[in-house]
């Protein structure tokens, strides 16, 4: 990780990672916790092992949240302090049988902004923003940048990319693709063939996540092409 001047206004400066340091992170803090609670890694990665690490790195985590007041489509919030943990809320809206997928990666999205950005918060890097009383709800999360958000937008595509990266961990996800694929395989196949569709329905299947989350991830790890 490096510091680099913060285009967007918010920091003097902030971090800037590359995709294979965030995937280490990821790696590194889901299979340590996993392994602390429940003695080994298994995919998909339970619900409630999500929440409970979220939980530990937070002052309060309210789920079943009102969420409305925050905007359209906002399904996830996240609300940073000086010197303090911080706050978590999920949109009430999650918690319907036919949305689990939408809400890990919801949950994870939020763990990213948690394990990543909470140090900004105690380092000297935010100007005026220091005099800001009371919460602040700096990171909301829509529906559509959950995964997607645009990399002008650091924050948020730090936390989507963490939300893959939890959830599918890389070298996990590059075992299943040799499985699938073989091992000699040289050729990356397109997301939409006959090949890059079952590629993407077993990574659904492994990690319990939605078609677009797999196919996602999938592409920006480099084994499917668009």
């Amino acid at each position: 990780m490096r510091w680099v001047p913060d285009r967007t206004g918010r920091f003097a400066q902030r971090p800037h990672y590359e995709a294979e340091e965030l995937d280490g992170e990821c790696e590194g803090l889901i299979y340590d916790h996993l392994r602390k609670r429940n003695g080994k890694v298994a995919f998909p990665i339970d619900t409630e092992d999500i929440v409970a690490l979220l939980e530990s790195r937070v002052a309060e985590f309210e789920p079943y949240a009102d969420l409305s007041g925050e905007g359209v489509d906002v399904e996830g919030a996240t609300a940073f302090f000086r010197g303090s943990l911080p706050f978590v809320k999920i949109s009430a809206t999650l918690y319907a049988p036919n949305l689990v997928n939408r809400l890990r990666t919801t949950l994870t999205h939020e763990l990213g902004h948690v394990h990543f950005h909470t140090c900004l918060y105690g380092l000297d890097v935010m100007g005026d923003l220091f005099e800001t009383a009371g919460p602040s709800f700096d990171a909301v999360c829509y529906r559509g940048s959950i995964l997607g958000a645009a990399k002008s937008d650091w924050m948020e595509w730090q936390a989507g990319y963490a939300c893959g990266s939890f959830l599918m961990p890389a070298a996990d996800v590059k075992d299943l693709v040799r499985g699938a694929l073989g091992s000699g395989a040289r050729s990356r196949p397109p997301a939409d063939s006959e090949v890059g569709t079952e590629l993407i329905a077993n990574t659904m299947h492994r990690y319990a996540v939605s078609q677009d989350a797999a196919r996602v991830r999938l592409l920006v790890l480099g084994h499917l092409t668009a």
